[in-house]
């Protein structure tokens, strides 16, 4: 079974709270920021989980497949897509062993997916191999040097935690991935996982802007 098969039906829940939707909003402008996606980008999501980041590439009219190793998220995916009346091709796939072609994709994506990754490097060269020349990767990921890094490697020490099967990483880790090819990097997320709900907003997310203190972080490559 999958990490995040059992998390499937209630995953979602989270984004409905305050401080998830703060989440979920905040590392999304992060990451449409730096690949700027447009109509007509045939776009591979790794990793898609429930469809959250796909569901919102389509409304931008991309042409969207997304990949996951849960099947039972897949299927929460699938179901928010028709419910919007959006048909996306999302497949059970393992990111090292993508049965695509070489170039085959106008950009990769991956959001909140690597740490859960066994070997970084080779998923990372996998979906390098299936982008266009000229395409771009974006991948977001929890900062291991954050409130939220240490929160979730806190929670990874329950055995009931998904986060005890995590690898996090550092953006001096995740840019030391095909430096000749990164182009852009960004972080977000500086109001932390304990704040209260009365100080969530983007004005407090500003105030707390600090380098390298963002709990998610956000690197861009070109082929």
């Amino acid at each position: 079974m999958a990490v995040f098969d059992d998390q499937a039906k209630k995953y979602d829940q989270w984004y409905m709270t305050s401080l998830g939707r703060h989440v979920d909003e905040t590392e999304t402008r992060c990451a449409l920021e730096l690949l700027r996606p447009g109509p007509g980008m045939k776009v591979l999501d790794v990793g898609c989980g429930t469809g959250n980041f796909s569901i919102k590439l389509v409304r931008l009219g991309c042409d969207v497949l997304g990949i996951d190793i849960s099947r039972e998220m897949l299927a929460v995916a699938g179901e928010k897509a028709r419910m919007e009346g959006f048909k996306v091709d999302f497949r059970y796939m393992d990111v090292n062993a993508m049965e695509f072609a070489d170039e085959s994709f106008d950009a990769v994506i991956s959001m909140a997916a690597l740490e859960f990754m066994k070997d970084h490097s080779r998923a990372l060269d996998e979906m390098f191999r299936v982008l266009k020349r000229g395409g771009n990767l974006l991948i977001g990921t929890i900062n291991r040097l954050s409130p939220w890094g240490e929160f979730y490697l806190k929670a990874g020490k329950s055995s009931r935690s998904v986060f005890r099967h995590a690898s996090f990483l550092t953006m001096e880790g995740l840019t030391s991935f095909r430096p000749d090819n990164l182009v852009s990097v960004s972080e977000c997320l500086f109001i932390g996982p304990d704040t209260d709900e009365k100080d969530i907003d983007t004005d407090k997310e500003n105030t707390l802007a600090e380098p390298g203190k963002g709990g998610f972080l956000c690197a861009m490559w070109k082929k």
